[in-house]
């Protein structure tokens, strides 16, 4: 048994992020998942009724987050940019009409998700210092976030960061971490 826990859905979605930071700490951990059968029964043994944990604190914890308070301050506004991006995706994704989901993915992959990458080249740009992250010369869970989030994106349109060079080298920097790396190729394939 493991000091820490993440508990979560059995797929990436919001406890990925957790995950990931995890796998490059080299942090063992119990991946609890839930199926959605038995998630009704576990809510009530959650604080607030929610899944997963806060991610911030693990980060921190782990030293992910920046090397000092501007790196912090910094990881946030990325963070919180890819957040913007993963709340509009969110319900896309799970969306049951297939016609409006169509609709609707058409409408964010043209209109939306153009702006929201142009954003985060922007900060990668101005806070990676030339390196390959987004904040200073090293790993941050912006860059662990990102990765998410891209995949999802990705999965959509495999195309989707041709555009943008230096995101796509912070992907395949974060893929290369030998930690996250060996994380990738042994995490359980799920639908989201």
């Amino acid at each position: 048994m493991s000091e820490y826990k993440l508990y979560y859905f059995n797929g990436r979605g919001r406890g990925e992020i957790t995950r990931l930071i995890f796998a490059a700490a080299g942090q063992k951990f119990d991946d609890i998942r839930y199926d959605d059968d038995a998630w009704p029964v576990h809510k009530n043994e959650m604080p607030l009724g929610q899944m997963p944990v806060s991610s911030r604190f693990v980060a921190k914890q782990f030293n992910l987050a920046g090397k000092d308070n501007l790196e912090q301050a910094k990881t946030d506004a990325v963070i919180d940019t890819i957040a913007e991006t993963a709340e509009k995706l969110g319900p896309l994704i799970f969306e049951e009409d297939e016609s409006k989901k169509q609709i609707e993915m058409k409408r964010f992959i043209t209109d939306d998700l153009p702006k929201q990458l142009k954003d985060l080249d922007t900060l990668q740009s101005s806070y990676g210092q030339g390196a390959p992250y987004f904040v200073g010369n090293s790993l941050t869970w912006a860059d662990l976030s990102f990765y998410d989030v891209s995949q999802c994106l990705l999965d959509i349109d495999q195309n989707v960061l041709e555009k943008y060079p230096k995101l796509k080298r912070n992907r395949e920097e974060v893929a290369k971490q030998p930690k996250v790396a060996a994380y990738l190729r042994n995490r359980p394939e799920t639908s989201f």
